[in-house]
């Protein structure tokens, strides 16, 4: 009878389950990563080609600060046109390109097959060019993050890959990207494995490093060598300095907690608005635009800004007056489906409070400045790890890695607790996806199928006629679903069920026909004792089978039965193992337990 054979369908084990190809993944992150620095240079020269155009009149690529704008009736009709603008864009467009890209970016990635459009590529950082560049208070690591992945997505879609080889391309790209443009490729690193990738694989992340390294190597070329925002400050802290870092970081976390609640807000007030969506952009330029005639700086990406609080280059009213007015009118501008990115202004955010809590605390007011940054960056995007190596590279100052690692990490035990979702899944969320940022060892890869089989197994023999079937299935007792057939060498025959011997005693004229005669010629998947859960499981699915008889490898005898209800009782232990608390070491008072605990420890104690 064909069959599969067991010992043949077990898969090599290991810590790993990449193969080689992740080398053809590698070479071809090698080309993605050039198109993500390549693709940055040009967002950022777009960037200043707008910007000088709109503000200067003139036709030029140099970067461009706001602080130097004169406030007019233009500042406020400059933001709105340029939101008219992309709200066309985004209609006859890609409607792809509002908003900050992350969440998009995310959505291809987990719902779409890591497929994107060939026109998101141009049309996302060419609206972001437009946006930043007519005052729109956003930076530029979000649009090139979708951009990058649009790179890597259409690359990959060149050849005949799995989505999961996408998805490694797709994150490949829009990680070069941020590394040309902020030059932080660890950073970059973490942050497509704290966000984007949704694993920790070889697979994936071994093409990512490739990207990131070739973007790195490529940026002096491209956009300039060093740090972006060169600093040495050092904390000499007092013995309650930790103290005062995890209370940055509360503050950090609260500020999160406030701004991601107001934006959303601001989201719900724009979708009750009796106009079409498309014309959202222009009312929140006009805000913008009012912004920018109380504070000019507000306007923009606003890197001097970063540099100003770190270097201490800023006054308390200045740093309060760009706190409060880009924050209000990033908040209206996100909401309004404009195009832009959010790390920038985290970072001033955050920033700028740290500096301003700097002016209690002891040491340089520019490292709490930084130290605010990475808490804001880390709590609000639940990335704390790439929050603290991304302030790192941004700097080079290395010393206040611990004080960084105490503030980021408060900020995102605050944030995670406060909030079901962050400001870069929620979006995602009111779209009807649920996005799990929480990595755990599958149970199905630690457990052996000898550890959940049945082992006391009922079967029938393969000379039962169909006629003694039909009667067994229609006692009284209480029957299985279905039943291995065991032959004269107790080896498996079959699996037969009760709507198989029925369909059978219809076909046949006399019900003299053996189960054997009748189940011979049928597939049948069988399980090995040793092989994991994981992998039988996937076979069952394949299959689509609901029980499958476990036999020795050596002798094909019948050892065990695993079902369905098997595999699920598997996630029910684990998720209350999870939950079950229990001290074994310290001082136990018996008089507190309850009976049932009384009688267990009594048990152990007579073992």
């Amino acid at each position: 009878m064909p069959r599969p054979t067991p010992a043949n369908s077990l898969p090599r084990l290991g810590d790993f389950t990449t193969d080689r190809r992740v080398l053809l993944l590698v070479a071809m992150a090698v080309f993605v990563g050039a198109g993500g620095a390549g693709t940055a240079w040009l967002l950022l020269r777009a960037i200043a080609l707008v910007t000088n155009a709109v503000w200067l009149h003139t036709l030029s690529a140099q970067t461009l600060s706001t602080a130097n704008l004169k406030p007019d009736a233009w500042m406020v009709a400059a933001p709105a046109v340029g939101g008219l603008v992309i709200g066309l864009m985004a209609r006859f467009g890609s409607e792809k390109i509002r908003g900050h890209g992350i969440p998009e970016a995310i959505e291809a990635i987990l719902i779409g097959g890591s497929r994107l459009q060939p026109k998101v590529a141009v049309l996302k950082p060419l609206s972001s060019a437009i946006s930043i560049g007519t005052g729109g208070p956003f930076g530029a690591e979000g649009p090139i993050i979708m951009t990058g992945g649009a790179v890597g997505s259409l690359f990959a879609q060149c050849f005949h890959l799995s989505a999961a080889e996408r998805k490694a391309l797709l994150v490949a790209g829009a990680a070069a990207g941020m590394t040309a443009i902020f030059g932080t490729p660890i950073a970059a690193v973490m942050l497509a494995v704290e966000l984007l990738l949704f694993e920790l694989k070889p697979r994936s992340l071994i093409p990512v490093i490739a990207a990131c390294v070739i973007s790195s190597s490529l940026r002096p070329w491209l956009i300039g060598s060093g740090a972006l925002f060169p600093f040495a400050g050092q904390l000499d802290l007092p013995w309650w300095g930790p103290l005062a870092c995890v209370g940055v970081g509360v503050v950090a976390g609260l500020q999160s907690g406030l701004l991601t609640t107001l934006l959303y807000k601001a989201e719900d007030f724009f979708s009750h608005l009796p106009i079409h969506w498309m014309w959202w952009p222009a009312i929140g330029g006009l805000f913008v635009g009012a912004g920018g005639l109380i504070e000019p700086r507000a306007l923009g990406v606003g890197y001097d800004i970063i540099g100003d609080l770190l270097n201490d280059n800023i006054v308390v009213s200045a740093a309060v007056q760009i706190l409060l007015v880009k924050s209000a009118i990033w908040i209206v501008a996100l909401a309004s489906g404009t195009s832009g990115g959010v790390l920038a202004p985290l970072l001033i955010f955050g920033g700028c409070v740290g500096w301003l809590e700097g002016q209690l605390l002891p040491g340089p007011h520019g490292a709490w400045a930084l130290i605010g940054m990475a808490a804001m960056m880390g709590g609000t995007m639940r990335s704390p790890l790439t929050g603290i190596l991304f302030a790192v590279e941004l700097t080079g100052d290395f010393p206040l890695l611990g004080s960084l690692l105490i503030a980021t990490s408060a900020s995102y035990a605050l944030t995670v607790l406060l909030l079901k979702r962050s400001i870069l899944t929620e979006k995602i969320a009111r779209r009807g996806q649920h996005v799990v940022r929480e990595y755990g060892i599958d149970p199905f890869e630690l457990l052996r199928v000898n550890e959940v089989m049945v082992t006391d197994v009922d079967t029938l023999p393969t000379t039962m006629t169909i006629g003694e079937a039909v009667s067994f299935f229609s006692g009284n007792e209480r029957r299985h679903k279905s039943y291995p057939l065991i032959d004269a060498d107790l080896r498996v025959s079959g699996l037969v069920g009760r709507a198989d011997v029925l369909r059978w005693r219809a076909e046949s004229a006399d019900g003299r026909d053996t189960l054997f005669d009748c189940a011979s010629d049928r597939s049948l998947t069988l399980g090995d004792p040793d092989e994991p859960v994981s992998h039988l499981a996937d076979r069952m699915v394949l299959a689509d089978v609901g029980r499958v008889p476990i036999v020795e490898r050596a002798t094909g005898h019948l050892v065990g039965l695993v079902a369905r209800k098997d595999i699920l009782r598997i996630r029910a232990t684990a998720r209350s193992v999870e939950k079950q608390r229990s001290a074994f070491i310290g001082l136990h008072r018996p008089w507190r337990r309850s009976p049932s605990e009384k009688v267990t420890a009594l048990n152990e104690a007579r073992l």
